[in-house]
C-alpha cells in the first residue's frame, strides 16, 4: 500500500501539468498577495485607517479620530483585492482537479496563462482605472477559463 502511495506521489511530481499549475497558481497568489501590500500603501498615503489602534501614530483622542475613515482608493484597491479572493481561490481548487484529471499539456498551459493574464489586467484594470469594458471583460475571460477547467474535470471523471 505505502508502495503504491509513492508511486503515485513520483507520478505527481513527474506530471508537467501539475507543474504547470503549480506555476501559474504561485504567479496569481504572488498578485494577490500584492494586493495586500497595495492596500496598506494606499492607507498609509491617504491616512485611512478603519481601527483606532493604526491612528496611534497620529495622535491620540480626538486628533486621531479624524484618520478613521474610508477613501476612495483604498476601498478600490480593496474592491480588487476582494475580487481576487472571490475568482482565484475556486482557480486554485478547480485547477488542481484539472491538472489531475490528465489534461494535454499545451491545453492545460493555455487554460493557466489565459486565466493568468486575465487576473493581472483586471488589477490593472481595477488600479489604474482603465475604461470599461477592459475590467469586467478581463473578469470573465478568467470566470470562463475557471468554467472551462472544471467542465473538463467533470467531462473526464463524472462520479455523481
Amino acid at each position: 500500500r505505502s508502495g503504491e502511495m509513492a508511486t503515485k506521489v513520483t507520478q505527481l511530481i513527474d506530471n508537467e501539468v501539475f507543474w504547470a499549475y503549480a506555476t501559474y497558481t504561485t504567479i496569481v497568489l504572488l498578485k494577490m498577495m500584492l494586493m495586500s501590500l497595495i492596500t496598506a500603501y494606499f492607507r498609509i498615503t491617504r491616512k485611512a485607517f478603519v481601527n483606532p489602534e493604526d491612528t496611534a501614530s497620529f495622535g491620540k483622542g480626538e486628533s486621531a479620530k479624524k484618520y478613521l475613515r474610508t477613501d476612495a482608493d483604498v476601498e478600490r484597491v480593496r474592491r480588487g483585492h476582494l475580487n481576487d479572493l472571490e475568482n482565484i481561490v475556486p482557480f486554485l481548487g478547480i485547477g488542481l482537479l484539472y491538472a489531475l484529471s490528465g489534461p494535454e499539456l499545451s491545453t492545460a498551459l493555455l487554460h493557466f496563462r489565459i486565466f493568468a493574464g486575465a487576473r493581472i489586467l483586471h488589477t490593472f484594470a481595477y488600479l489604474i482605472p482603465l475604461p470599461q469594458p477592459s475590467r469586467g471583460l478581463s473578469w470573465a475571460v478568467g470566470y470562463v477559463v475557471t468554467i472551462s477547467m472544471a467542465y473538463k474535470v467533470f467531462k473526464t471523471t463524472l462520479y455523481l
